[in-house]
């Protein structure tokens, strides 16, 4: 397993992909664990994301010129292995629940 950057997410949406086409929606991502200033506007100092429709891929559009390599986007294949986890972990929630 190989450890990499991502930005944190802070609200889990939907990953559909029917063969063709991806479509990434409702995830809300904040800054990653380096935390620098490149992903916050100059003026307004908010967080943008940064979708990759074509590669199905989201993450934080840089602000500085020379882009910066402190965190890399999410892949459509990771948050839907996000979701998978959570599905599972509902699914023993549950199990635990009935028999008491």
């Amino acid at each position: 397993m190989s450890r990499s950057r991502k930005p944190s997410v802070f609200q889990v949406g939907k990953v559909r992909d029917d063969g063709h086409t991806v479509v990434i929606s409702g995830w809300g991502l904040g800054l990653c664990a380096a935390a620098c200033a490149c992903h916050r506007h100059p003026a307004a100092g908010h967080l943008a994301i940064a979708e990759d429709q074509a590669g199905g891929s989201i993450g934080l559009v840089t602000f500085s010129e020379g882009g910066c390599n402190c965190c890399e986007p999410w892949t459509s294949e990771e948050l839907a292995a996000i979701l998978r986890d959570f599905a599972a972990v509902a699914g023993i929630e549950v199990q635990e629940r009935l028999p008491g």
